[in-house]
């Protein structure tokens, strides 16, 4: 028997995310440098999510490349 379509998980998740775990708010905090090791877990500050470009910004590298070309 095979699973349903809307019960199969395709990568994971395709969508951005607007809550993180706490390890990965200690992730993003230690690659800020806001967070030190043997610091209390409990009480983390806030982490922006990260928002994704819409479309990936493809046209901003094809008007980049046209204007390499011409000179």
């Amino acid at each position: 028997m095979s699973i349903h379509k809307s019960l199969a998980i395709r990568g994971k998740l395709a969508r951005a995310r607007n809550v993180y775990t706490r390890a990965e708010r200690i992730e993003k905090l230690k690659a800020e440098r806001r967070f030190e090791d043997g610091t209390s877990v409990f009480g983390l500050p806030k982490v922006a999510p990260v928002k994704a470009i819409k479309g990936g910004g493809k046209k901003k590298k094809k008007k980049e490349e046209e204007e390499a070309e011409e000179t």
